[in-house]
Order: structure tokens, then sequence, then C-alpha cells
């Protein structure tokens, strides 16, 4: 099974839920971009998931435009605006889906509080994510 995460810059919520599907089931094919890409992951992103003993450092972000012609058999978006703005797919894609988070890039507050919004949307992330995991894609666990 193909899976595309789709955000805007894809440096926080697609690279958290790409990692996460993975970890759930390495034999998925899952990938994330964004519709404009960051020059980097963003470094809380980073710090957070490795509380999560998941590395995304050494991950660059990724442009949509390198996956219009492929095959997917869910192309999910995780913010509004990649939902609102989500290219046409020349490659075929048999499942749209959309399941949004709040942009922790966005956060305002302490250092203390921004990294605590990190932490709430990747454990969102990371339950959103197992629920499709387990109801769609029919993976068999082992």
């Amino acid at each position: 099974m193909k899976i595309l995460i789709l955000c805007t810059a894809n440096s926080c919520r697609s690279q958290m839920a790409a990692a996460f599907l993975k970890s759930f089931a390495p034999e998925l094919e899952v990938y994330s971009a964004g519709t404009n890409p960051a020059k980097e992951v963003h470094p809380l992103a980073v710090a957070v998931m490795k509380e999560a003993m998941i590395d995304l450092s050494g991950i660059k972000p990724q442009n949509v435009a390198n996956y219009l012609d492929q095959h997917f058999d869910f192309v999910i978006t995780v913010c509004g605006d990649a939902a609102e703005n989500c290219p046409i797919f020349s490659g075929s894609v048999k499942q749209r889906l959309h399941i949004g988070f709040d942009d922790p890039a966005k956060a305002k507050g302490s250092a203390a509080e921004v990294l605590q919004e990190f932490r709430r949307v990747r454990d969102e992330i990371k339950n959103e994510f197992f629920l499709f995991y387990k109801n769609e894609t029919r993976v068999k666990k082992e």
C-alpha cells in the first residue's frame, strides 16, 4: 500500500504522520511532501519525535510536484491549506482524505509552551494515524 501525506511546508505534521505510519507498519510505502516545502524539518518536530523514539534528523522536506505522476492508495492532507490547494495527480489516487491538525510551528508563548504544543500535536497525530492504520490500511499485524 502506497500513501502520501501532504501539508504545506512538509516540516512538521506531514513528517510526523509519515514517520508514525512507518513505525506502525514498516511494509507500507509512506511518503510526505509539501505544496510549498520548507528548507528543513522544524527542529522542534525533530526533538519531539526523538522523544517518541523516531529519528527525523536527516530528512528533507519534499515538493509534492515530485509525486504527481505516481499511483497512491491514499493521499492524506494534514493541514487546511494543503486540503484546499491539493494538486491534481496525473497518477491514480484511490482515495483522498483530510485529517487536519493545528500547526505547532505557529504556536506562541514561552519556549516551554511552544514545545508543549509540538508534543500535543505529535500525540494527536500519533493517535489519529494509528486509527487510520487500524481502520483503513487493512494491514494484518504479525
